[in-house]
């Protein structure tokens, strides 16, 4: 399993990004996805899920209505819309599925900051 993550960087707040993450070495239409989170000094936080179909999508209260999660099945790849991001969104973006057991991939680091 193979997991990296795209698309972080420098944002001030109220700004947007788009995370990327190409997934390899499992049937990715089979899996559901997951974008998690770990802030500076904290834990990993769930952000968001989504099914198999890419048709129902599940977020944290947190980030529910700013961000919105999508996949792409014949490109191995899911996705996360970060919108109206704000500085307690500073963090390193991971995805996560789980297969046998949970797998991360590097992160990308997304800074919210004026």
């Amino acid at each position: 399993v193979q997991l990296v993550e795209s698309g972080g960087g420098l944002v001030q707040p109220g700004g947007s990004l788009r995370l990327s993450c190409a997934a390899s070495g499992f049937t990715f239409s089979h899996y559901y996805m997951s974008w998690v989170r770990q802030a500076p000094g904290k834990g990993l936080e769930w952000a968001s899920s989504i099914k198999t179909d890419g048709g129902t999508m599940y977020y944290a209260d947190s980030v529910k209505g700013r961000f919105t999660i999508s996949r792409d099945n014949a490109k191995n790849s899911v996705y996360l819309q970060m919108n109206g991001l704000k500085p307690e969104d500073t963090a390193v973006y991971l995805c996560s599925m789980v297969f046998g057991r949970r797998y991360w991939g590097q992160g990308t680091q997304v800074t919210v900051s004026a």
